[in-house]
């Protein structure tokens, strides 16, 4: 067996550079790839596009390296947590591409499992559809969607083993198992690295086929953006 074990981010970075295209799995701030983000903002790389839910919060997530610019294009579903992705975005020194939440994962699942491109009714007669080819099947018309072609994936599970198997927790497995699949070089960032062989082959959720290197993450925050509680009655 391949033993795809790194000593850190720092390691787990190596071969990253200036314009490359990355998935970063994550939903809000939950299962966010949080060592492999700061090694990327250390790493001083710039002109990236990140293929990602959202653009975390300001100070946290993808937010460290909009407050750095190092990224040129966002391709997201959803940024109404971040100001600075908002400021960015109408001074024009950050391009957007806002697609339908539904097409964000299936072009990352076309990626993985090698399907160039797809149809979908999600986003006609909207902006959306702008310049995109327009089919009809079964009266409705849909339009023609590309699977992305990303660099790098990075991710974030619960535990993982010593070849790159995952199993993710709750809703941190969110895009995660989908962009796993689909980075020409995936990295996965684990909160408990066993050995191989000590994961229940019936919880993996991604098989470490689709893993190139794995390691041990520290110090997670693991914020919530927004806490809402309610006084006792």
């Amino acid at each position: 067996m391949i033993r795809k074990v790194v000593k850190s981010a720092q390691e787990a970075i190596v071969g990253v550079s200036d314009n490359m295209t990355f998935m970063l799995g994550g939903f809000g701030l939950s299962g966010i790839p949080e060592n492999s983000i700061s090694a990327l903002r250390d790493s001083g790389v710039k002109n990236l596009t990140c293929i990602s839910n959202n653009a975390g919060v300001d100070d946290f997530g993808l937010g460290l390296l909009l407050q750095t610019r190092q990224i040129k294009k966002m391709i997201s579903s959803y940024v109404g947590e971040n100001d600075l992705f908002e400021k960015l975005m109408l001074s024009g020194e950050l391009e957007v591409d806002l697609i339908p939440q539904g097409t964000l994962a299936e072009r990352c699942r076309a990626a993985g499992v090698g399907i160039p491109a797809f149809f979908t009714p999600a986003g006609y007669g909207t902006e959306v559809a702008e310049g995109k080819e327009v089919r009809w099947f079964n009266g409705k018309a849909h339009i023609l969607e590309h699977a992305f072609d990303a660099d790098f994936a990075f991710v974030k599970a619960w535990k993982g083993d010593e070849v790159g198997n995952l199993i993710f927790k709750g809703t941190a497995r969110n895009f995660n198992p989908l962009m796993a699949m689909a980075g020409k070089i995936t990295v996965a960032e684990v909160e408990e690295l066993v050995p191989a062989g000590e994961l229940d082959p019936n919880q993996i959720h991604t098989p470490g086929i689709f893993v190139q290197r794995i390691f041990q993450g520290v110090n997670y925050e693991k914020r919530i953006e927004n806490r809402t509680v309610r006084s006792k009655s």
